[in-house]
């Protein structure tokens, strides 16, 4: 980054000329983790940080090293488990923050240390009881004394989106002329506009003499649902530096998704801002975060959602079918997914029901019998949310429990508290019946387990998700999963008030769409 910015003092960027290098900085292992229930041991964070440097971000904000031994072990660890991202550690303005986040930051190869104070007038007065030069003292002084352990030093004005521009150049002008190669301009609160923040940004490019000696960078949040809006204003007008999550995890709603940054930068290609993500490694990674932090995506979740590349209105489906960049800007395998898929609904209309019967085998040329099929799928579509391939084969009078069809034929699990839990299962395989029994730390993971003791295939679970659809102790229990066979993702729902009978019944869903290779 310190090589980036002798170019950049050489060869400043024209206003017409946008082409320029976009520096990725992942604060999920910070600011990620201030969630309440999502924080990780330092195991789980060195796999998440390993999966970053596989992304391609270029910063890992490893943590917070004074908050508590830790996340000083972590950052540590981290350092030593990442080879080529910089490494960096976040601190107050205050000398001991730094001299712990410094010995923190002893092994890593590339190490940035991450201070700043509040700049705003609120924080100034409420926070801080001083005054706004006594808070550029401290900020200068802050620099100055990181600068003695790294090179790398990024400042944030915290509040910044509520602090006066004016002022605000001052701040960054004094830090800079300090040692600070990077700014950090937040909006902590998530209060900003998008051209608001843009044109704060665009002020300290046009006001601060010295901008050109550092990196200007943006660090949004969600609380009006606006931080990837702002982001991006915030890069269209100078900053050369994202702070960003995975899945927009973070305090309070969450802060810029690192994925839709991403893929905006590559779905906009002709405005010449690159990165270096690789984009296939997205939905690997935001599952890995999304497990380890419990922290489940929401399906309609742009990019990473499981719904993000799903088509159920009829005329979406049609256009889709007809020609797929009708309703997909992106490609799916873009974003590390074997395509988008069909779902049939109420919604949907004839070419998706034929399209479905041809991709189960079932191809039907007469236009009549179509009509006839379609009329009491939406009958069935009205009835149940989601019309599954069994359905349809039953409604094609195919016959769905073919070779490879795999139905639960008995269930039985034994459990309790102070003992294992024992799990009995019968399997129907084409007609032939198959039995086995296991134990496990749960009912669910003994009866899976049971399963697979059947069905001998490299099975990976990726998500468990489950969720109540009615209320009361009679609640129906709907299981979704994902697993991984083969190089490829299935969904499977199960159904039941039993969960570990619903949780059984989504994993043979999902096996019942493995595609043999």
């Amino acid at each position: 980054m310190l090589h980036y910015l002798e170019e950049k003092s050489n060869n400043q960027q024209t206003d017409t000329d946008m082409s320029d290098r976009l520096f990725i900085f992942d604060t999920t292992l910070r600011d990620g983790e201030q969630v309440p229930g999502c924080q990780l041991n330092t195991v789980e964070k060195i796999q998440v940080a390993r999966q970053l440097e596989q992304l391609g971000v270029d910063v890992i904000e490893a943590g917070f090293p004074i908050s508590s031994p830790g996340d000083f072990n972590s950052v540590i660890e981290i350092s030593k488990a990442v080879t080529w991202p910089t490494i960096c550690a976040l601190t107050r303005a205050v000398e001991k923050d730094i001299d712990c986040a410094a010995e923190a930051l002893k092994y890593a190869k590339r190490g940035r240390i991450h201070t700043g104070i509040g700049t705003s007038d609120s924080h100034i007065q409420y926070k801080f009881h001083s005054n706004r030069e006594e808070i550029i003292e401290r900020a200068v002084r802050a620099v100055q004394y990181a600068k003695r352990y790294v090179e790398d030093v990024e400042f944030y004005a915290e509040d910044a989106g509520r602090t006066d521009n004016e002022y605000l150049a001052r701040v960054v002008e004094a830090v800079i002329k300090a040692g600070a190669t990077v700014v950090n301009i937040p909006d902590t609160t998530g209060y900003c506009l998008p051209e608001e923040y843009g044109a704060k940004i665009k002020y300290l490019v046009e006001h601060v003499d010295n901008i050109d000696k550092a990196i200007i960078s943006t660090h949004c949040h969600n609380d009006l649902g606006l931080a990837t809006a702002n982001t991006f204003s915030g890069v269209i007008n100078g900053a050369r530096q994202v702070e960003v999550t995975i899945n927009g995890i973070g305090e309070r709603a969450g802060n810029t998704s690192l994925e839709e940054i991403a893929m905006i930068l590559k779905c906009h290609n002709n405005i010449g801002i690159d990165t270096n993500i690789n984009t296939t490694k997205i939905c690997p990674t935001s599952r890995m975060v999304s497990s380890l932090m419990n922290m489940p995506v929401q399906p309609n979740k742009a990019i990473v959602g499981r719904n993000a590349f799903a088509h159920s209105s009829g005329i979406h489906q049609d256009g889709v079918l007809k020609n797929v960049s009708t309703y997909e800007i992106i490609d799916p395998k873009d974003v590390g997914l074997d395509s988008g898929s069909i779902v049939l609904t109420a919604r949907s209309g004839r070419a998706a029901l034929k399209y479905r019967l041809s991709v189960l085998g079932v191809n039907i040329d007469d236009e009549a019998k179509i009509d006839a099929i379609y009329k009491q799928f939406l009958k069935l579509a009205d009835r149940k949310k989601e019309v599954n391939d069994d359905d349809i084969l039953m409604l094609a009078g195919a016959d769905a429990k073919e070779a490879h069809a795999v139905k639960l034929d008995f269930l039985q699990v034994t459990t309790g508290l102070g003992v294992k839990s024992v799990a009995s299962i019968g399997l129907d395989i084409s007609g032939q019946k198959f039995e086995e029994a296991s134990t496990g730390n749960g009912p669910v993971d003994a009866a899976i387990k049971a399963l697979k003791k059947i069905i001998q295939k490299q099975m990976t679970l990726k998500e468990f998700t489950i969720q109540a659809i009615s209320k009361g102790s009679d609640d129906v229990g709907k299981v979704h999963m994902q697993v991984e066979y083969d190089g490829s993702v299935y969904y499977g729902f199960g159904a039941n008030t039993d969960i570990v009978s619903a949780s059984v019944e989504a994993y043979i869903d999902c096996i019942n769409k493995f595609r043999v290779k």
